[in-house]
């Protein structure tokens, strides 16, 4: 009786101030929503796995603002090597040595064979499609399912030692056109050039031969700078960490989200190239006029049964892995090379032991028989960690690692960057030197990350990084013209996407031999 004379004594007085009521009701619903948010919150966390706690609402998102793998490979010296954050209300456990890498993702690689699905790439809503649905996921950022089974068994088969052994001609072509490039529009050494469209060229006409068995052979190409342009988009909306909206629900809800209609607009540019890709294989395929390629050879392929969503996954696995990996693999190298003679110069002694100045292209055969330019790939990858993060997983079951349970369902990161700069594999993790790799042939290199999900495309990367690399330091002596920070942390240009990319710059790049190279770039006899 009492409770219920309280009430309607309430209701009386909300009747009778009503505006009084309504405004307090404003005042306090925010501080009750962050309450009860700072309780789910804190239900969330992953029990006995310690980490830094963060603020309301948004968790460690602010503490990782800048640069999310250096912050992370900091916090490991106090947490240790495994512990927890939160990105939003999401718990994410964070991986950052390689001793822990082995034991956590080489002891449970099928209890870590998911990926986790996030809002702004895997849910985001327009006309009933998301981002990834109508271009397809690619194998990578794809959860487990038997379609991806099918998909990674596709990749597999077309990225084996044999396949890559296939693809050699394709690798001479695309990294012969790279060095003309360099060569002309460089005027053989005379006009500085920024290298990175070059690079794009080689990375985006490899892919495309591969998969649709196109070339991209010019950058004059209107394709290439759109392709480019969307790719580099793309991948952003990939990065675990660019992408407020995907941890802080609140903000899915502003009705002018720029981030939301931006992703929409670049999944509708995806559509069109990749359409009339399809749709020119195709052709080709039905007038029997195509040249092999993966995606003819799968379709093909009665036994794979794979559908066409499933057929793209595949060809966009190729796109992005050339477009993220490679080129940003190699556009670090350069700046790096401007500022370091003294690597170019051992590099190119250890090459003479092969070829001479003579012959500047080397040998597209050539399966990696230099083994100091195999270790200045090697080192290459391990300093440069292009993807700092690699692709976050999720279990799929329950995962024990040490006294603790990490739950089903949970998102895990590989710092693969800390993991290649661990003091306990390396007494000077911090300095550039590919003899290291010489030293200790067999030790771990985290770049293409590690377990079932590791990349598929290792060995092909491997393959184009050494003829390219090859053939760069035996025909040209690169000179610095702009003074590019070249250091991994400090040098990176946006420290919130998926990939880590050196800032703009500018190099010359001198023949060795002008008169050798001049006859290895034009065979015919024409004017190069």
């Amino acid at each position: 009786m009492a409770i219920a004379t309280a009430i309607f004594a309430l209701k009386q007085r909300v009747l009778e101030h009503a505006l009084q009521s309504a405004i307090i009701s404003l005042l306090l619903a925010p501080l009750i929503y962050v309450i009860a948010n700072e309780f789910i919150r804190s239900k969330a966390r992953i029990a006995k796995l310690d980490g830094p706690r963060g603020l309301p609402l948004i968790g460690n998102l602010w503490d990782i603002r800048v640069n999310a793998a250096e912050q992370y490979r900091r916090w490991a010296k106090k947490f240790g090597a495994v512990y927890q954050i939160q990105l939003g209300n999401v718990p994410v456990v964070v991986v950052n040595s390689s001793a822990a890498a082995k034991a956590l993702f080489g002891q449970n690689a099928q209890a870590l064979s998911s990926r986790p699905e996030f809002y702004t790439f895997h849910k985001l809503r327009n006309n009933n499609q998301i981002l990834s649905d109508t271009a397809g996921t690619t194998i990578g950022t794809s959860p487990y399912s038997d379609s991806l089974k099918r998909r990674r068994k596709g990749a597999a088969s077309a990225l084996n030692r044999p396949s890559v052994a296939t693809y050699v001609p394709h690798l001479d072509v695309e990294s012969r056109d790279f060095i003309k490039e360099l060569y002309e529009y460089g005027k053989a050494g005379e006009t500085p050039v920024d290298p990175m469209p070059m690079i794009q060229r080689l990375s985006l006409s490899l892919a495309l031969t591969l998969n649709w068995g196109v070339r991209m052979s010019s950058q004059k190409d209107g394709l290439f700078k759109e392709i480019t342009h969307v790719e580099e988009e793309i991948s952003r909306f990939r990065s675990t960490t660019g992408n407020l909206q995907d941890y802080i629900p609140l903000l899915r809800l502003n009705p002018i989200n720029m981030q939301s209609a931006k992703a929409r607009e670049v999944r509708n540019r995806r559509d069109a190239y990749l359409t009339a890709l399809n749709k020119g294989l195709d052709e080709r395929m039905a007038n029997g006029t195509h040249k092999p390629c993966i995606q003819a050879n799968v379709i093909m392929d009665k036994e794979a049964k794979l559908n066409q969503a499933e057929l793209t996954s595949i060809s966009l696995t190729m796109l992005s892995g050339g477009l993220d990996t490679i080129t940003t693999q190699v556009a670090w190298f350069v700046a790096m090379l401007a500022q370091r003679p003294d690597i170019q110069e051992r590099a190119a002694s250890a090459i003479r032991e092969f070829y001479s100045e003579k012959q500047p292209m080397c040998d597209a055969e050539d399966d990696q028989e230099c083994k100091y330019i195999v270790a200045l790939v090697r080192e290459s990858l391990r300093y440069y960690t292009v993807l700092r993060l690699a692709l976050p997983r999720a279990s799929v079951r329950d995962v024990p690692y040490g006294q603790m349970i990490i739950p089903k369902g949970s998102v895990i990161f590989l710092n693969a960057w800390a993991c290649n700069m661990d003091a306990e594999v390396w007494s000077d993790p911090e300095v550039f030197r590919p003899e290291r790799w010489l030293e200790q042939p067999d030790a771990p290199l985290f770049t293409y990350g590690i377990g079932y999900r590791m990349c598929a495309g290792s060995l092909l990367a491997n393959r184009e990084l050494y003829i390219v690399y090859m053939r760069l330091l035996n025909s040209f002596k690169i000179e610095k013209y702009d003074d590019v920070d070249h250091h991994p942390i400090s040098g990176n240009a946006d420290p919130t996407s998926l990939v880590a990319m050196p800032r703009p710059y500018r190099a010359r790049f001198v023949p060795r031999n002008i008169n050798a190279l001049r006859d290895a770039l034009n065979p015919t006899g024409e004017k190069v």
